[in-house]
């Protein structure tokens, strides 16, 4: 991983692990497991946290603490990508990101 990346994902790691008051190691990995009833649940109350999420990870995690579900947090390994470009553009999606944590600050803490 580049070191701003490993920076971003550090930085976002402390700030969801405040918002959810519980820890949280990677939030930006992409993979999530939820039932599809928590699903289904999450993305009818989806408008609370706006539609602006271009990748779906904060809108499953805020939606998640929201309604107090458990969120356990696995382990994953990252290796060299052997194919293909990253889509996330480090900058402005970082800033997006950054965006959207301060929304959802305002929804789960300062309510």
């Amino acid at each position: 991983m580049r070191f701003l990346n490993l920076v971003g994902n550090k930085f976002f790691s402390l700030a969801f692990s405040w918002l959810f008051d519980q820890s949280i190691k990677d939030t930006l990995c992409g993979t999530k497991v939820l039932s599809q009833r928590d699903y289904q649940l999450i993305a009818s109350n989806r408008s609370y946290f706006g539609n602006f999420d271009p990748f779906g990870d904060f809108d499953l995690l805020f939606g998640a603490a929201r309604f107090n579900l458990r969120l356990v947090d696995i382990p994953v390994r990252y290796g060299e990508r052997t194919y293909g470009d990253t889509n996330i553009q480090r900058w402005s999606h970082g800033l997006l990101l950054l965006r959207m944590v301060l929304f959802a600050a305002r929804r789960l803490k300062f309510v």
